[in-house]
């Protein structure tokens, strides 16, 4: 058996070196505070002791510094139910005691539609983020479980995500959960990790950097330009090179801070 995996460059351009920049932001502002910003998943804290410890290893270091989490922005603790009619529906479990409004965690938290689960009788939860990852050459990112930090009570079903060019098809993220144990609660406090995000470059060796950029008119346009497509086409894949041809060079433009005080 033989496997093989081939990445393409993009059309007319020249494989790069040095760091590979990966620009995020979000696309709304409102709220935005309660956003963690995406962080490297390797810490500081882990054992350096040891000539021999894991945490000395090149491959390990190299693997983890390669992935950047995200972090639930408030508590959730929800419970999965059906109506007197058999259809689904999320409970808020915190009730009157929860963090966020039931107003505001409807419009975060969806349940699909039945017909449009993978699995029959596993409900498939998402919840809307307003992260967008961009970079101005070839990388494709992948959304992951966060499976290098312990949980000390399992989720009661597992985390998928997927994996497309950031180039050429930059999108807001979604948070999507399949419900395996129904009759458990799906619980996550605020500030716990929600997935992990990696990054392929070309060449492969390339490190990347995150950095957050400003939203510029010609970024704002791109994203119009591409966004909704779902809704119309069920391959989106299949608009990639025409994305890129209408695609501005350059859509990075990273965001200026004023130092932080010691």
């Amino acid at each position: 058996m033989q496997l093989s995996v081939h990445f393409e460059n993009t059309q007319g351009t020249e494989t790069g070196s040095g760091p590979v920049t990966v620009g995020w932001f979000l696309n709304q502002q409102k709220g935005g505070i309660v956003y963690f910003p995406p962080e490297r998943v390797r810490g500081a804290e882990k054992n350096k002791t040891h000539a021999k410890s894991a945490s000395r290893c090149p491959a390990v270091i190299n693997l983890e510094s390669r992935y950047f989490v995200i972090r639930c922005p408030f508590d959730l603790h929800l419970g999965f139910t059906r109506d007197d009619k058999g259809k689904p529906h999320i409970r808020n479990l915190n009730g009157d005691m929860s963090g966020i409004r039931a107003s505001k965690l409807a419009e975060k938290i969806h349940m699909t539609p039945e017909k449009e689960w993978r699995y029959a009788g596993i409900p498939t939860i998402q919840l809307v983020l307003p992260y967008v990852f961009i970079a101005d050459e070839p990388v494709y990112a992948s959304q992951v479980a966060p499976f290098m930090h312990y949980q000390k009570t399992p989720m009661p079903g597992t985390i998928f995500g997927g994996r497309f060019p950031i180039n050429v098809w930059p999108r807001p993220l979604m948070w999507a959960f399949e419900w395996h144990e129904t009759d458990k609660p799906l619980k996550i406090n605020r500030g716990d990790p929600l997935f992990y995000l990696t990054f392929e470059t070309v060449p492969q060796d390339r490190s990347v950097v995150v950095v957050e950029t400003e939203v510029t008119p010609e970024l704002t346009d791109y994203m119009e330009l591409i966004s909704g497509a779902v809704n119309y086409v069920n391959q989106t894949f299949s608009l990639f090179e025409a994305a890129e041809e209408r695609r501005p060079e350059t859509l990075i433009r990273p965001v200026k801070r004023r130092p932080t005080k010691d």
